[in-house]
């Protein structure tokens, strides 16, 4: 039998996604599997402690894994963040109107 998330946990994830910044840098990593921390920062135009700030926010929120690889930090989607893409990119689709 399949073990659900509680709200709690549920919380947790949608607050790490829950800033039009990190959103930007989710679809971002998604566009560019193993994208470097520096790259967001150049395509972004923002500076880079607030972006730091929001990947490690990603990172706690268990929707990025971060890989050291030398001076870089290369980024890609957790499987939950991969979750999130789909439903931010199917999301992005749809306008509602009265």
């Amino acid at each position: 039998m399949e073990k659900l998330k509680t709200p709690k946990q549920i919380e947790r994830h949608i607050k790490g996604v829950a800033n039009h910044r990190r959103i930007q840098i989710l679809l971002l990593i998604a566009d560019s599997e193993g994208i470097t921390l520096d790259e967001i920062i150049e395509k972004v135009e923002a500076n880079p402690k607030t972006i730091g700030e929001h990947t490690r926010r990603l990172h706690n929120a268990g929707l990025v894994e971060k890989n050291y690889n030398g001076r870089f930090i290369q980024l890609s989607l957790s499987p939950y963040g991969k979750i999130f893409i789909k439903f931010i990119k199917e999301f992005q689709k749809y306008h509602y109107s009265k």
